[in-house]
């Protein structure tokens, strides 16, 4: 208790979310109640979080390496038309007896998708050295296009009868999608912690020349990062698609400015380097609070968006007057850091020989 506490004085982020989110969570149940608060609100809160939450993990992932991925939602929309593709019947006629096999098929249509959406960004951005938001973008408007393709725009529906039981299975009091985003976090956040690559992806983020000081293959880097937001990217689509028992290109399109928006709000810095996954956890507690609050008031979705904006805006506002956005300095050719006048200074480059 006392290790946390003084994590706690430590680290302001934290310290500042967790205080939100409290106060945020006793004036809603003062205001709702049981309406929010009862068992079935709880569980039905830990299942729409689930999906969004997938995606917000891998944002945050995308984040830490000082770049980010605007093609998140669309590569979840692809990965559910492929999985629903192969749950609908339409490449292998479904049986009673096979019904076991294509619920198995589905899963691995998502996640073998999910996978190479990510893997394809991971080489625009390491081999051909686009700039992490111009490819993610033109990834974004390339997944799309291929749902669209496939689909023509129309909803692709599941007819494997098993597979909703994902969405709606739980253990315990948790249900699955839940139980699944916590063990990703818990994975995610131990590669971050404990491995020689996450310790590389923080350092991608702070100082790419000294991460390449050090030996490591910054492209690798990149690419297997890449490749683990397209798994995370899958795992989102398999709720999707288990929640809705269909799947269209298009769905869940207002995840992507909430995922932005709760990696900023739980302290990831967007010149990377920066961001803990326990503090994007809490920040997923309190975007859904809100989001829930805003269904228990009738909320339009066209004024959702504009509350998420706004918040958006007024996060990374706060965020840039408090300093805690500090882009670093760029190096010349040389490796030498400019002074504050933009002239190069004698700080000797750190390549590699």
């Amino acid at each position: 208790m006392g290790e946390f506490l003084s994590q706690l004085r430590d680290d302001r982020e934290r310290l500042t979310l967790l205080v939100t989110t409290l106060i945020v969570t006793f004036v809603l149940y003062q205001m709702l109640g049981q309406r929010v608060f009862s068992v079935g609100g709880m569980q039905s809160m830990s299942i729409q979080v689930s999906e969004f939450g997938f995606l917000a993990l891998a944002m945050g992932l995308a984040m830490l390496t000082a770049g980010i991925d605007l093609s998140v939602v669309a590569a979840a929309g692809l990965s559910g038309v492929m999985s629903a593709t192969v749950l609908s019947g339409r490449v292998i006629p479904i049986t009673d007896e096979n019904q076991g096999m294509l619920l198995v098929l589905g899963i691995a249509a998502a996640l073998i998708t999910g996978l190479l959406t990510g893997l394809v960004n991971g080489l625009i951005i390491a081999k051909v050295s686009v700039p992490p938001i111009l490819a993610t973008l033109g990834t974004m408007v390339f997944f799309t296009g291929i749902g669209m393709a496939l689909t023509s725009g129309n909803s692709v529906p599941n007819q494997v009868a098993a597979f909703p039981l994902i969405a709606n299975t739980a253990i315990g009091p948790f249900p699955v999608p839940f139980v699944m985003l916590a063990t990703a976090f818990v994975v995610v956040a131990l590669i971050l912690s404990r491995t020689r690559f996450g310790r590389q992806v923080y350092l991608f983020g702070e100082n790419q020349v000294a991460l390449r000081f050090t030996g490591a293959r910054t492209e690798r880097v990149i690419i297997l990062t890449y490749v683990l937001i397209g798994f995370l990217v899958g795992c989102a689509a398999i709720i999707m698609v288990a929640r809705a028992n269909s799947m269209r290109v298009g769905f869940g399109e207002s995840y992507l400015l909430q995922a932005i928006l709760v990696v900023v709000l739980s302290g990831f810095n967007p010149y990377g380097g920066k961001g803990r996954v326990s503090n994007l956890a809490m920040g997923l507690v309190l975007l859904q609070l809100l989001s829930t609050s805003m269904n228990a008031f009738a909320f339009s979705p066209y004024a959702r968006n504009l509350v998420w904006g706004l918040i958006l805006l007024f996060v990374m506002i706060v965020n840039h007057l408090s300093g805690n956005f500090r882009k670093r300095p760029r190096r010349d050719a040389a490796g030498s850091e400019p002074d504050e006048a933009g002239r190069a200074t004698d700080t000797p480059s750190l390549q590699p020989t």
